[in-house]
């Protein structure tokens, strides 16, 4: 590597998280494109890096690290950036409210969007309609911490929270392309959705548009990303 980090990605997938986080810290990294129109993320090399298969992986001088909540984790405290301290009294209700994110939101939205993984094709549609009151739950309960604007999730300071929050909010409104999307709106969160508008003038926002062809409003009014390479899908 010639950075200190290298960064297995394909466009606008869960890697944009963790670009926008090494910009934002103004780390430098390299960037590995993993093809997904040919199922690289299954291929020997890769699965050597990730046995999940699943992107992204951040390579890194202790060893490559998958899991998105993981690798921003380990950003945050390697760093000394974008989360509290482990010794800050913050930081249990941060920890909470990101594994929360990874586990329980990140979670039910990859079954929103893969149901076939999940359940029968034909019950698709059921799981979907299962889902979409539980998502927007969550994303009631996020807003209501987003209220009290804690240093860790406020407009006027990022966090590796608020940039995961931004980029699963953004799929919501893009994703599933076959299905039903209108249950869904970032006006419907308005402290996040606060948030969100503050990120989108931060010079990591404006590399990742350039980066991954995510247009002008890649969070509170986003489109199809149309990358400069590779394949967002």
């Amino acid at each position: 590597m010639t950075a200190p980090y290298r960064l297995h990605y394909a466009p606008d997938n869960a890697s944009l998280v963790i670009r926008l986080a090494l910009e934002d810290m103004g780390l430098p990294y390299d960037t590995v494109l993993v093809d997904r129109t040919t199922r690289a993320q299954d291929s020997v090399a890769y699965r050597a890096l990730n046995p999940a298969g699943l992107i992204p992986v951040l390579e890194t001088p202790q060893g490559p690290i998958f899991e998105t909540a993981a690798i921003l984790l380990w950003l945050a405290d390697t760093h000394g950036r974008l989360a509290p301290a482990p010794a800050d009294p913050a930081r249990g209700a941060f920890l909470k409210w990101l594994f929360f994110a990874s586990n329980t939101l990140h979670a039910d939205m990859r079954m929103l969007f893969y149901p076939d993984k999940y359940i029968a094709e034909a019950q698709a549609e059921t799981l979907r309609t299962g889902l979409r009151p539980r998502l927007r739950t969550h994303l009631a309960l996020l807003d209501a911490v987003a209220a009290g604007a804690p240093d860790w999730l406020s407009p006027a300071t990022p966090s590796i929270l608020s940039w995961y929050l931004a980029c699963l909010m953004r799929w919501l409104a893009l994703y599933p392309q076959d299905s039903d999307r209108s249950w869904f709106a970032a006006t419907d969160t308005p402290h996040l959705h606060r948030i969100l508008a503050a990120l989108e003038t931060r010079p990591a926002t404006r590399a990742a548009q350039v980066a991954e062809g995510l247009g002008d409003t890649p969070f509170t009014a986003p489109h199809h990303a149309n990358p400069p390479e590779g394949s967002a899908t």
